[in-house]
């Protein structure tokens, strides 16, 4: 998997580091990001924020993503161009709905 590098040519990149991050570590843990930071040519600063940077878009990527089967896919579609018809305990639903939801 390719890591999506952080913007570095977007207005991002230009707007000046003011947000910290602190945080503890066992001396193992901080070992091997030194030695990861320094076979990377970063100081591990950079290494850590790009790492951290990386695993956050991913994640947001995974959430944002909903992967159907071939089974599944036909199967939404499906409902979407023939819905079935509203059963009532999905009526009663929307009924409390507009009951206790406030529309501004």
């Amino acid at each position: 998997m390719l890591a999506e590098p952080i913007p570095e040519a977007s207005t991002e990149a230009r707007q000046r580091n003011t947000e910290r991050f602190g945080f503890r570590t066992t001396p193992r843990i901080k070992q091997a990001i030194e030695q990861a930071a320094s076979l990377s040519g970063q100081d591990m600063s950079a290494f850590a924020l790009s790492a951290a940077y990386e695993r956050a878009m991913a994640t947001i990527r995974a959430h944002e993503v909903t992967r159907l089967t071939p089974e599944d896919h036909q199967a939404f579609f499906e409902a979407l161009e023939n819905p079935p018809t509203p059963s009532e305990k999905l009526r009663a639903a929307f009924a409390n709905h507009e009951e206790k939801v406030v529309h501004r």
